[in-house]
């Protein structure tokens, strides 16, 4: 007897493949482009009824194509806002467990520091903030290398914001 499976399939960095598209325009080359065309075309394929699930994530939905969010294909957005302030404190606490965090270090105070950034972002203020401590052959990480390392992530933060804009 055949039995019929299930399968889920998941697409990360959607934005950047579907940049791509953009890119291989300016340089001729159309093979992405094609490419693309037939991922779009096998969306089309799966029935309400499969049991093929397919889900695609990405930080900037706001420059997909249209195309690929039309009903049949990626038909359901799902979004996840940023933390709260108290799970910003949470998040950075655990991402600095690890390190030997002078007992000033104040994890309310710099999540109010951190009202638009993501779980990844607060990742990397904890990641440079050892860093900076490191430099300094500090042996604690202090609530300034916590500040410095907030400033360093809100600066690449728009530095890759003027990327896509």
């Amino acid at each position: 007897m055949l039995k019929l499976l299930s399968a889920i399939i998941n697409f990360g960095k959607m934005v950047m493949m579907f940049l791509c598209i953009l890119c291989s325009e300016v340089s001729g080359d159309r093979e992405v482009q094609r490419t693309m065309l037939e991922l779009l075309n096998q969306l089309d394929g799966f029935s309400s009824d499969d049991r093929i699930k397919v889900i695609a994530a990405t930080n900037r939905a706001d420059i997909l194509d249209p195309a690929l969010m039309r009903s049949g294909r990626l038909d359901r957005k799902i979004e996840f806002p940023h933390p709260s302030e108290e799970a910003r404190a949470r998040i950075l606490q655990i991402h600095s467990r690890k390190m030997n965090v002078h007992p000033d270090v104040n994890f309310e105070e710099l999540a109010r520091s951190t009202d638009d950034f993501n779980g990844a972002q607060l990742k990397a203020v904890c990641v440079e903030a050892g860093m900076l401590a490191l430099r300094r052959d500090a042996t604690e990480v202090t609530h300034e290398d916590f500040n410095e390392g907030i400033i360093q992530v809100q600066a690449k933060k728009k530095s890759s914001l003027n990327y896509y804009a």
